[in-house]
């Protein structure tokens, strides 16, 4: 049966049509391609069970014993001890990921990535484009399967239906939901399907008999604000698949970031000290691979005790260069550490680039300055093309040793672009 009789086959489409790709336990599937021995076996990536990690993510194998995301490593491998574990490749993520945002553009310029592994794109017909998006949708899976790996799709009206239909049948589902029909596809769920519920907006909602996002579509206004503030109005509109949010093709950077969590606490100033080297050091290089230049840098410490402190302050100037904006991170740092306190994680992050805001050049550098300045992007530059060539490895201070056995080695699958608000919550500062 060729496209044209299938397509006579489906109801028709009118209006918008958005889909959402999401890859099936991406980074345990691209392990399993890469291992073939590890296919059809339970895969977890993620942080060393004894070292306070955590779950990344997980094959559908590992899932059947209970093992999920963002679960602690050490009740992960209680579950599931037969488990392969994998501190995972993020450049090799990275590279299947690009390997499948290309195949996505390849049908549309209306591409949104939001993660490693999700994107939205925007199918809707038009007088020149008429195939239908089930049809797109099918064909992109055919595709990503001839990668060797699997992702779910879900085809809706709005980014908020895609996004909910695309976790309704995993792994490999193809859930659509034809335009006239969101209110009976979302009617009956149960109301943490709609993102921006946590636990917390649950448990009020509950307390006020609703249960189902068709509960929450036609709950009293005045409960809605009391529990979801200036943004009742917009759960509302979710709950009743009502979402006119564009499919962006171009996403603002805010912010680049790495935190660092210790597989014991630690508690000196010289440990502290040469993790936040190191963190800077890695920002930096992010910085410099998306040619980006910021003037916040924003410190985060979480103490033994989970308790978490977030600072902030200004650079003079726009940089990328960890040199320039060392001292001050060291500062911050201090303004909420006391020597002896037990530190589990730290993180380093650069906003507000070059470009955000009008920034005024000095008029008389300093010329000694300025050189220290040339000496030390000549060094960076050097670090960063050994680096490139030879992995990151390659060229590593002292301060990059000092903790590199005390971490958890677990993987991030957050990205540090704008994020739409039908998006995960990042996990990055």
């Amino acid at each position: 049966m060729n496209d044209s009789t299938t397509s006579s086959l489906l109801p028709a489409w009118t209006g918008r049509a958005i889909l959402l790709v999401d890859l099936d336990a991406f980074f345990a599937s691209v392990e399993q391609l890469d291992h073939p021995e590890w296919r059809g076996l339970p895969v977890i990536v993620g942080g060393d069970a004894g070292s306070r990690g955590v779950v990344a993510t997980c094959s559908y194998e590992a899932r059947q014993f209970g093992v999920r995301s963002a679960m602690p490593a050490a009740q992960a491998q209680r579950l599931c001890p037969q488990a392969i574990w994998t501190h995972g490749r993020r450049t090799r993520y990275e590279q299947m990921s690009r390997a499948i945002m290309d195949l996505l553009h390849d049908e549309t310029p209306l591409v949104q990535q939001v993660s490693i592994d999700e994107a939205f794109l925007d199918v809707s017909p038009t007088r020149v484009n008429t195939e239908h998006p089930v049809l797109i949708a099918r064909r992109i899976q055919e595709k990503v399967d001839d990668l060797g790996i699997s992702c779910s799709i879900g085809v809706g009206t709005s980014k908020s239906i895609a996004k909910i239909a695309s976790d309704m049948d995993k792994p490999h589902g193809l859930t659509v939901v034809y335009p006239g029909s969101e209110r009976t596809f979302l009617n009956p769920l149960p109301i943490r399907t709609l993102s921006g519920i946590g636990p917390a907006a649950e448990k009020q909602l509950v307390r006020y008999g609703m249960t189902t996002l068709g509960d929450l579509a036609r709950a009293d206004e005045g409960i809605l604000h009391s529990i979801f503030g200036k943004n009742a109005a917009m759960m509302r509109q979710r709950a009743l698949g009502i979402n006119d949010s564009e499919v962006q093709t171009e996403r603002t950077v805010k912010s680049v970031s790495k935190e660092m969590t210790f597989a014991y606490d630690l508690t000196t100033w010289d440990d502290i000290h040469a993790a936040l080297r190191t963190l800077a050091t890695q920002v930096g290089r992010r910085l410099r691979a998306a040619k980006l230049r910021g003037s916040t840098v924003t410190v985060k410490v979480r103490y033994g005790n989970w308790e978490t402190h977030t600072v902030q302050t200004q650079l003079p100037a726009p940089t990328d260069n960890e040199a320039d904006y060392i001292d001050a991170v060291c500062r911050l740092t201090r303004t909420v550490w006391d020597e002896g306190v037990a530190v589990r994680l730290l993180g380093v992050g650069i906003s507000r680039f070059f470009g955000d805001e009008p920034h005024q050049e000095t008029l008389f550098d300093d010329e000694r300055a300025h050189r220290m300045s040339e000496r030390r992007r000549d060094l960076v530059a050097a670090t960063d093309s050994l680096k490139d060539r030879f992995g990151e490895h390659a060229v590593r201070f002292g301060h990059e040793l000092r903790n590199a056995d005390n971490t958890t080695n677990t993987q991030s699958k957050t990205i540090t672009h704008d994020r739409s608000e039908t998006d995960s919550p990042s996990a990055n500062l």
